[in-house]
């Protein structure tokens, strides 16, 4: 999908209307809603507590590692500005929902780890991976464009996380009262929920500078009480959400690849390759470090390392936003996306397909 947008946009065939280029950050936006709530009906609390003190760690300290990572690597060996390599190494740190979640829900209706909770420690830590990289890229790229470094900016993303989830939560409840109350269709429970989310994401923005808020952490918590309190409900809401994401994954994928310049893709190809590498194998060191102290053999903790690995959702959806803020890292951030999704998504979704019969227990 990514090769066909390159392949038709305008740095290459150029048989894309412009008015669709336009709107490319809002159909991105929209995908990304799509695919966060649908990791909040995949996810189960009580799975999440069942696992313990990993999942916690697994929500944040890959990513770390990997942030922490392209950061050291961009700084020391291709002289980029501290925020550049904060902002690239926060878009390539999440974990793709689209490649592993259909994955993982395979794992656990064939068996596979589920005595030690496996798919559903990768299944919560991933979901929750991406928001918190979310939060952290809005961040750095806030610090980016009005060009100062405020400790106050990083105080905010534990309240906005926490805010986040209140929200969420909140709506939640207030959404599966509201569909016992009145019977419709489950195509109209759809838009309603599709619409919530929207104005979750326009909440976000309007408290700006009063209360931070992830508008994006509401809509995966709103997910997530639905799939707690109407589990019928959220079964039947996620095969809908299957069924819009069909659709708006190849809209997500080709405009990201529509945005790439090829020339500038070949000048950095050797330094975003490296980078992409490197980062990859420190965050992997960084899914070992989260499971250090748990009952997981050697094998089942190489899985965990291998199925942390693909990207694509999360970088096709932000990989272009410092572009289109006009900060002087957006080119070489986008080339770095796509190069990620190009590398890690077809090698972890294949490492994933053949090796969980060999390294973990049915």
């Amino acid at each position: 999908m990514i090769l066909v947008g390159i392949i038709l946009g305008p740095y290459a065939l150029n048989l894309l209307d412009n008015k669709l280029l336009d709107i490319s950050s809002e159909l991105r936006k929209i995908a990304l809603v799509i695919i966060l709530t649908r990791a909040g009906f995949s996810l189960n609390i009580k799975d999440l507590k069942k696992v313990g003190r990993p999942v916690i760690l697994m929500c944040f300290v890959p990513a770390c590692f990997e942030i922490l990572s392209v950061v050291l690597i961009g700084t020391t060996l291709f002289d980029m500005r501290l925020i550049d390599a904060a902002i690239m190494g926060s878009v390539i740190a999440a974990v793709s929902p689209a490649v592993i979640v259909p994955r993982i829900i395979r794992l656990m209706e064939e068996g596979y780890g589920t005595k030690k909770s496996i798919p559903q420690l990768i299944l919560a830590g991933a979901s929750v991976d991406d928001v918190f990289v979310i939060v952290l890229f809005t961040a750095f790229t806030g610090l980016a464009a009005g060009e100062r470094v405020s400790a106050m900016s990083f105080v905010q993303i534990p309240i906005a996380i926490i805010m986040g989830v209140l929200v969420g939560v909140a709506v939640g409840y207030f959404l599966n009262f509201f569909f016992g109350k009145w019977h419709m269709r489950d195509t109209i429970k759809v838009l309603i929920i599709l619409s919530v989310s929207f104005l979750l994401l326009e909440l976000e923005t309007l408290l700006e500078g009063i209360v931070p808020v992830s508008g994006l952490l509401a809509i995966m918590s709103l997910g997530i009480v639905l799939s707690q309190v109407n589990s019928d409900l959220a079964k039947r809401m996620s095969l809908k959400y299957n069924k819009l994401w069909l659709g708006t994954e190849i809209i997500l994928f080709v405009l990201v690849g529509a945005t790439v310049d090829l020339k500038y893709v070949v000048s950095a190809g050797v330094t975003a390759i490296t980078i992409v590498v490197g980062a990859l194998l420190i965050r992997m060191l960084g899914v070992f470090v989260a499971l250090l102290k748990t009952e997981l053999t050697m094998k089942e903790r190489f899985f965990c390392m291998l199925a942390y690995t693909p990207k694509a959702t999360v970088q096709a959806a932000i990989g272009g936003v410092p572009l289109s803020m006009g900060l002087s890292c957006g080119q070489e951030v986008l080339t770095v996306a796509v190069l990620a999704i190009l590398i890690t998504a077809p090698f972890g979704a294949i490492c994933v397909d053949a090796s969980y019969k060999k390294l973990l227990t049915k």
